[in-house]
Order: C-alpha cells, then structure tokens, then sequence
C-alpha cells in the first residue's frame, strides 16, 4: 500500500536539503547534456574527473566536434562504457548542430530523438537546464520510491508515473534531487541509515536498520 503523507514526506526533506542540487558538474545546457550522457552507469565522481579536463575544450557542440570521437575517448577513457559513449557524444553534438542550430532543445521528444538520450536523461536536462517539473528515475529514486512505498512500481516508468501523480506541485521542481540524494546518502541499497534518516517514521520498509 502506496505512503499514505507524501506531503509530510517531501516537507521532511525539504527541511534537510532546502535547495538541493545534482552532483555533475557542468558549464551550461551542452554540458550538462553531455554530462548526464556519461553518468549512464558510471558516478558522478567519476564523471567529473573526466569532464573538468574535456569541458575545458570542448563546451559547445561545434567544439566537440572538432574535437573528435578519438580525443574524446582520450578525454572520458576512465568512465564505463567510454567508446560507445563517446560515438554518441559526437553524434549528438552532429545532431545539436545540424537540427537544432547547436542549442540544446527545451522539448522532450527533440532530446530523446538525440543519440545516447534516453527519458531519464532527458528528464534531468528539462529539469535542471529549463526548470521544468519533470522527475528523473534513477536506481537511487527507484530504490527509496518502492522501499519506502512512497511510489511503488515494477520499472522505471511505473516509478516515473507514480512520481509525478502522486507529488504534489510544490515539491515536483526538487523531487528527484532529494530522492537520489536521500537514497545515495542515506536509503542506501546494501544496509540503509534508518536511524538518521528524517523520514523513518513515515516509511513502510519492514527491515529496518538500527
């Protein structure tokens, strides 16, 4: 049975994390995409380590693509998946430049019709890059919406839909910002922090630590 006080919930984390934010590190609305594009499987450590040196030359479409699929792999060599990311990476940037005059879209199918973007990942660049209310599903979000059973579901995209059904309006912008945080901190996957966690009273996970 679904949390009955979402509100008090969201309130509770709010107190804790009153402007929280993601953890990748970007210069503007290309390298946040790309950015996101790289965090597939990886961390957001990881990623930045990789990115501080690449955003430094290449922070536009126009310059990753002179930059190349071969200096790029150099660039992101330690992240997980690196070559078939950086084909996507160039080719999205081709995409960027030939269909959208190089700027990133404020539209979801345009991000998704992007090589490499996926609805997790555009969900993020609407949300972070354009402030829209879009919640973003992760492992973490997955995670702390089925454990805590603030919005069970099977997949991702039962999450997503419960997600955005369930939260009310006025915690939708930071939504998915304090449930990676809170699952990646605090519910985390092997032994969560129940006895530091701030919403410990309203969640229904039966296992509890102590």
């Amino acid at each position: 049975m679904p949390l009955a006080d979402v509100d008090a919930f969201y309130r509770r984390l709010a107190e804790t994390m009153p402007a929280p934010r993601g953890e990748l590190e970007y210069l503007n609305e290309f390298t946040l995409l790309v950015a996101v594009v790289l965090s597939a499987q990886a961390t957001d450590v990881g990623v930045n380590k990789a990115t501080g040196p690449l955003f430094a030359v290449a922070d536009s479409p126009e310059k990753m693509i002179a930059l190349g699929e071969a200096r790029l792999r150099d660039h992101i060599r330690t992240i997980g998946l690196y070559r078939n990311k950086a084909k996507n990476v160039i080719a999205l940037s081709e995409a960027l430049v030939a269909d959208f005059g190089g700027m990133v879209p404020r539209d979801r199918d345009a991000l998704e019709s992007l090589p490499g973007v996926g609805r997790k990942t555009a969900n993020v660049v609407l949300n972070i890059a354009f402030g829209e209310p879009t919640i973003a599903v992760d492992t973490h979000v997955f995670r702390v919406s089925n454990r805590t059973a603030l919005a069970p579901g099977k997949d991702v995209r039962a999450v997503e839909d419960a997600l955005v059904r369930r939260t009310p309006a006025r915690w939708k912008q930071h939504a998915h910002h304090w449930l990676i945080l809170h699952g990646r901190y605090v519910c985390k996957a092997r032994r969560p922090d129940c006895p530091a966690c701030v919403v410990a009273g309203l969640c229904r996970y039966r296992a509890k630590t102590v």
